[in-house]
Formats: C-alpha cells, sequence, structure tokens
C-alpha cells in the first residue's frame, strides 16, 4: 500500500493525455463509419468505453493524490511547463461528453460532462494566461515554459463546439470556440520565437512537437459544426498536413526516447487529423478516401504503441516515477 501511495505522488496530470487520446482515436473511427460501415462504429464504441473506464480510473486517483499529497499538486501548478497540462483533465471532459454524444446521442450525463469540461476549460486557460502579466518574474512567461504543451490550455476551448452544437448549447461552444481561435496563433508565434532565440525544448519532451497538428485539426472541426463552408475545412486540413509534416522532422529524434508520459502527446493530433481527413473524404471519390483511412490506421497504430509502452513501463516502474532534471548546459561566451 505505501509503494502505491508513493507511486500516486506521481501522478501528474499530464496523464489525462491518455483520455485524450483515446477519445480522439473513438472519434476517428465514428467518422470512418461511411467509408468501412459498422465495423468502424464498433471500434469507436470499444475504444471510448475504454476511454470513458480510464477517465474514471484516473479522476479517482487524482483525488486521491490531492488529499494525499497536496504538495505534489501545489508543486505541478508552479513548474513552468507542467502547469499547462492541468488543463488536460478539462479536455478529458470534454471529449469524453464529444464521445458519449456522438455515439449515444444528447443527454443528461453527456451535457453534465460537458459543461464540466466547458467552463473547467475556460477557467484553467484563463489562470493559466493570467500568469503571462508576471513577466520574468517567478511563475510568469518565460522561455522555458513555451513548450508545444503551451497548446494544450487553447485546444481544449476549439473543441467546445463538437458536442455543444448537438447539445444545444452552440452560442456558448461558439464563444469558447473564439477564445481559442484567438490565442492559437499566439502560441505558435512564441514557438517559431523560442526555437529561434532559445532553441528547442529538452529531449523528453519531444514528442510534444505534434501536438502543433492538434489546433488546426479541431479547428477545422469545430468551424464545419458550427456550420462554416466546406473550404474552410479544406483550409485548415491543409495546415494540419503540413504541421503533421513539420513534427515529422522530429521522428527520428523521438525514436531513440525511452518510452515515457511525454509520448502520449502525439496520440490526440494524429486522431484529430485522421478524424477531420475522414470529415471531408467521400466514400469511393477523391485521394482523401485512400488517404483517410491511412491516417486512422497511423493513428490507430501510435495509440495502440503507446499503450503497450504504458502497461510496460507501470510493470517496470519506470512511470509513476521522479521526472528526471534536465541537465544544464552552459552557453560558451563568444570568442
Amino acid at each position: 500500500m505505501a509503494t502505491v501511495d508513493a507511486k500516486l505522488k506521481y501522478l501528474f496530470p499530464g496523464w489525462f493525455a491518455v483520455v485524450m487520446g483515446l477519445s480522439g482515436l473513438s472519434l476517428a473511427w465514428h467518422r470512418a463509419a461511411p467509408l468501412m460501415g459498422e465495423m468502424a462504429t464498433g471500434f469507436a464504441l470499444v475504444i471510448g468505453a475504454l476511454a470513458a473506464a480510464v477517465l474514471v480510473v484516473l479522476a479517482v486517483a487524482a483525488l486521491l493524490r490531492w488529499r494525499r499529497h497536496p504538495e505534489a499538486w501545489a508543486e505541478d501548478l508552479k513548474h513552468p511547463v507542467r502547469h499547462t497540462f492541468v488543463a488536460a483533465i478539462p479536455i478529458a471532459l470534454l471529449l469524453v461528453a464529444t464521445v458519449g454524444t456522438a455515439l449515444l446521442g444528447p443527454g443528461p450525463v453527456q451535457r453534465a460532462l460537458w459543461w464540466a469540461g466547458s467552463l473547467g476549460q475556460f477557467g484553467v486557460t484563463w489562470w493559466v494566461l493570467r500568469r503571462w502579466w508576471l513577466g520574468h518574474k517567478a511563475g510568469g512567461l518565460v522561455w522555458a515554459s513555451v513548450t508545444p504543451a503551451l497548446f494544450i490550455p487553447i485546444v481544449g476551448n476549439v473543441l467546445a463546439p463538437l458536442a455543444g452544437v448537438p447539445l444545444g448549447h452552440a452560442e456558448w461552444a461558439a464563444a469558447q470556440f473564439g477564445l481559442g481561435l484567438m490565442f492559437w496563433p499566439v502560441v505558435l508565434v512564441l514557438l517559431v520565437v523560442r526555437l529561434a532565440v532559445q532553441g528547442s525544448w529538452p529531449d523528453r519532451l519531444a514528442p510534444t512537437a505534434f501536438i502543433v497538428i492538434a489546433p488546426p485539426a479541431v479547428v477545422g472541426l469545430s468551424a464545419l459544426q458550427l456550420g462554416a463552408p466546406l473550404l474552410v475545412g479544406w483550409g485548415l486540413w491543409g495546415m494540419a498536413l503540413f504541421s503533421l509534416l513539420w513534427a515529422g522532422a522530429q521522428a527520428g529524434r523521438i525514436r531513440t526516447l525511452p518510452f515515457s508520459l511525454p509520448h502520449w502527446g502525439m496520440s490526440f493530433p494524429l486522431a484529430a487529423l485522421a478524424a477531420l481527413t475522414l470529415r471531408l473524404a467521400t466514400p469511393g471519390q477523391g485521394l482523401l478516401a485512400v488517404v483517410a483511412p491511412l491516417l486512422l490506421a497511423l493513428a490507430s497504430l501510435v495509440i495502440v504503441t503507446l499503450c503497450a509502452g504504458t502497461v510496460r513501463g507501470l510493470r517496470d516502474g519506470s512511470l509513476l516515477a521522479p521526472e528526471p532534471v534536465a541537465a544544464i548546459v552552459p552557453v560558451s561566451a563568444p570568442g
């Protein structure tokens, strides 16, 4: 029991990225039904049920951690990078609500989860961006905190219309969508400037480069849900596809890394791109009818691999352990 309690201390909020990845994959398989038939819907149901089960387990574990290790939670909130992963909690609620609405239709449980996720995400986004006013003071916006994980508090807001529209809350969903749309390019610019000024983020966070795919992919899905012209979806698909190629340039670097929790940062973005491609594909016609199943297969393969790595990591103790401290390499003075 003591060992389990000790491991509970290291259940960082980033663990909710597992729910994000599984939920995104469930939605992608649901989108595949017009191309693949009822088999796709069956996969979506199974994966969605798994996502909901993982959400329940993580929610209970997170509550236990908050009660038994409040200092660990306080450390997460102060951490320059880890604090952004707090947004994964309300995003997980939003996504499970979206999966439930897509597969089972609107209902009171889906509505309650959606409102909890929507308002929670709105609050977390305000909390994260409020810290920027501190500048270079403790807890403020510093280059160390500018990583692709900074997209997480933004992406959750653009998810709102996916379930918000069918649940009858289109107005608030559109307002929250606008919030995410406003700050997505801001974070992208910060990332590019950080690469130019400070160089890349630590190797451990290299898989999070794939998060750059998520904003255009989810914005495309949500814009179409809000009634945008199909060509808008195509424009955003182009952005997401190029983002995949851009992030994919890091694949060699990622392949050399031991498995760790940040690898789950690849899961939801790949699933979101597959879902948008399937949304735009016409059965039996056009290039996307071929590309969409390939992207779905890629997302599925990556997430199955991540699940296997997670099981191994929990068994051998490499997960739920203290994070390694990055080595500090002094910058040579100009000669």
